[in-house]
This record gives structure tokens, C-alpha cells and sequence, in this order.
């Protein structure tokens, strides 16, 4: 009698591991470890991109200031995060498409975002919300992982209006879970269309462990059931993510399809600013053991050694940005403060009856 063929159910599982390696090209002390990861940038794009990382942690150190001065309203820290993000935009294009999540701010300012709109923003103002016609983005998605399933309708239109750029966007591992990051994967997969997907594995969903939300162990690998390339980067090294970012625009812009791109990254601070305390899920030696990795201690020391950066360049980098920041919230401090009225008048084009009589109430209390 013919003997049964057994499955080896953890074979299937550790292969599957074994095909999303975490991709560097710096390691830690910002030493070259893989030279085919090191991209094709000039010293001037090197120092740029090491000044927006430099400029974003500033503008994390500041905006955490001003929301405990009560002159800014909701804020999601970025500290620690600034390769993943600033990297990977720099890989973009004007014309590409940027649906942001609530953290991403430093990449939708550098995008072309006024900064003073970004705070009004964060005030909720409904100035911080008015974008230019021309301005290829949306305002940052607060819904977890709602701009996901936004970018899969704008990267399929972009591939049917034929054009040759793409939709970025990006969530953190907590958005990996949601039902519209794998709508949307698929969605965008089914379609071939262009888009990347950026997932920010900062390890931590608000309070919740990585290992606890998936038993899957990337979250790069989800990108097999929709049939997409998906790719595990080193989020704190800007070098890998700007390359990795750069090839997954032109797959995508070329008709390729989508790609799925997670970066491995840690944020400093809280979730955000309205409650969250990280001490209670996260012990002291994590924190350590993430600090050692510091992007912009790494890029420093990368730069540092090809005579590109000091110091002093770095001084005057960050004194440059206080002061664009204190102009940027000078100039929001203008813009005159919602009323009541306002709030009813934007509710509709017409205003019906009962509207139009809570308006003129309003006003009446307004005007006093």
C-alpha cells in the first residue's frame, strides 16, 4: 500500500520568511554594508536630504513645545521616524500623489504644504485643509489606514488617465491591520495600478506589540496575497529607504503595479500628545537599544566621513528651521479664529430654513 504524503505545514511557513531579508545599506554607525544600496546622489542631494531630516527633528522637538503651550492642537510625535519618512519622499516627484497619515506632516510640508497651514491643521482650523488646485496631495488621513483605500482609487486613476506618475502613501503597523490596508493592497494589485504602499512598522500600534497584531514575521510578506512585490527595508537608514523608495517609483510608474514597502522604524515619543504614555508599554531598554540606531546619528556619521556635513553646518540647520517654524505659527496666529456661524454656513451650499435661522442667532451672539 502507497504511503500517505505528509505536509510539512513549518517548512511552508520558514520559507516563506526566508524571501523578505531586511534590506540596509548603513549599518548603525553609519558604515556601508551593502554598496549596491547606496544610491546615485550627488553631495548636494545628500546634504539636502540630511537637512529635512535634520529640519523634521526639529520641527518634532518644537511642535511638542508649542502643544504643551496649548498654541497647537493635535500632534503625533515623529522623532526617530525621520528616515523613513524624508527618505522615502525624496524618492518622489512633484506631480506624484502624497495621502498622508496623521504622523506624516514633515513629508506633506516638503511636498509644498505651507507650514503655517500644517499647524492650522493640527488646530483643527479649516484654513489648514484649503489646498491649492494644483497641490498633489490630500489632508493627512486621521481614520487608521482610510488612506490606504483613498490611494488605491487615485493610483487607478492615474493609470487610466495614463500618466507615468504614482500615489504614495503611508501607514504604521497598527494600519496593517486594518480591513481597508488589505482592500486595498488587493484592489490596487487586481489593477496593476501605481501605487506605493508604505507601512511604518514603528513596532508599537498606539500600545500594542507588533508580535501581537499578526503572527505573520514581516509585515512585507502580506503583499504575497494580493499578488504584489513586498520588500523589508531598515527604516532608520535613509540610504536603503531612498533606494528602495526610488526603484519602487519607477516598477509603479512603469505599469507594474503597486509595490508594498515596510520599513522598520521606531518612534521616541508617544503615539501622540493627547494621553498616550509610552513608559507603560515600552521598557527603557528598548528605548536604548533604538536610540543606538538614530537615523541622524548614522547619516551624520556617513556624511561626516565624506567631509559633507559638521557641526557647524548642522548648528545653522537647526536654527534656520526655529526660525521658520516661530515665523510659520506667527503667521497661523493671524488667521482669524473660527466662529460658530462659519461652521453652520459650510454645512451646506444652500442653507435651509433651520440653518439659516441658527446662522443669524449665531451672529447676533458673535458680534457682541
Amino acid at each position: 500500500m502507497a504511503k500517505k504524503k505528509t505536509i510539512d505545514f513549518q517548512a511552508l511557513l520558514d520559507k516563506v520568511d526566508t524571501l523578505f531579508p531586511t534590506y540596509q545599506a548603513l549599518d548603525q554607525d553609519g558604515n556601508v554594508v551593502d554598496e549596491s544600496l547606496v544610491p546615485d546622489l550627488s553631495d548636494e542631494q545628500l546634504v539636502e536630504l540630511m537637512t529635512r531630516m535634520v529640519w523634521s527633528r526639529v520641527l518634532d522637538q518644537r511642535s511638542t513645545a508649542l502643544n504643551r503651550q496649548g498654541r497647537l492642537g493635535f500632534f503625533a510625535p515623529t522623532a526617530g521616524q525621520e528616515a523613513s519618512q524624508l527618505a522615502s519622499h525624496f524618492a518622489f516627484e512633484k506631480e506624484d500623489v502624497l495621502l498622508p497619515g496623521y504622523r506624516d506632516v514633515p513629508q506633506l510640508i516638503k511636498h509644498g504644504l505651507p507650514l503655517y497651514q500644517a499647524f492650522l491643521w493640527s488646530r483643527g482650523h479649516v484654513v489648514g485643509n484649503e489646498y491649492e488646485e494644483d497641490f498633489k496631495a490630500l489632508p493627512p488621513q486621521i481614520i487608521i489606514g482610510a488612506q490606504f483605500v483613498q490611494a488605491a482609487g487615485v493610483a487607478l486613476g492615474l493609470k487610466k488617465r495614463g500618466k507615468k506618475n504614482v500615489v504614495f502613501t503611508y501607514t504604521g503597523d497598527g494600519g496593517s491591520s486594518q480591513g481597508d490596508f488589505y482592500e486595498a493592497i488587493n484592489f490596487a494589485g487586481a489593477y496593476k495600478a501605481n501605487g506605493v504602499f508604505y507601512v511604518q512598522n514603528n513596532g508599537f500600534a498606539i500600545s500594542t506589540p507588533r508580535d501581537k497584531q499578526t503572527a505573520a514575521t514581516t509585515i512585507a510578506q502580506k503583499a504575497v496575497a494580493a499578488g504584489i512585490p513586498g520588500i523589508q527595508v531598515d527604516g532608520m537608514d535613509p540610504l536603503a529607504v531612498y533606494t528602495v523608495s526610488k526603484l519602487a517609483r519607477e516598477w509603479a510608474a512603469n505599469g507594474n503595479g503597486p509595490v508594498l514597502i515596510e520599513t522598520v522604524t521606531y518612534r521616541y515619543g508617544a503615539h501622540t500628545l493627547s494621553g498616550d504614555d509610552p513608559t507603560r508599554y515600552r521598557s527603557k531598554d528598548l528605548d536604548d537599544e533604538w536610540q543606538k540606531k538614530d537615523p541622524l546619528i548614522r547619516f551624520r556619521n556617513y556624511l561626516e566621513d565624506k567631509g559633507l556635513w559638521s557641526e557647524q553646518k548642522e548648528e545653522e540647520v537647526m536654527e534656520n528651521a526655529k526660525q521658520e517654524i516661530k515665523d510659520a505659527i506667527a503667521e497661523a496666529d493671524k488667521v482669524p479664529k473660527q466662529k460658530v456661524s462659519g461652521f453652520l454656513k459650510n454645512m451646506f451650499e444652500k442653507q435651509p430654513q433651520n440653518i439659516q435661522e441658527q446662522i443669524k442667532f449665531y451672529e447676533a451672539k458673535e458680534s457682541k
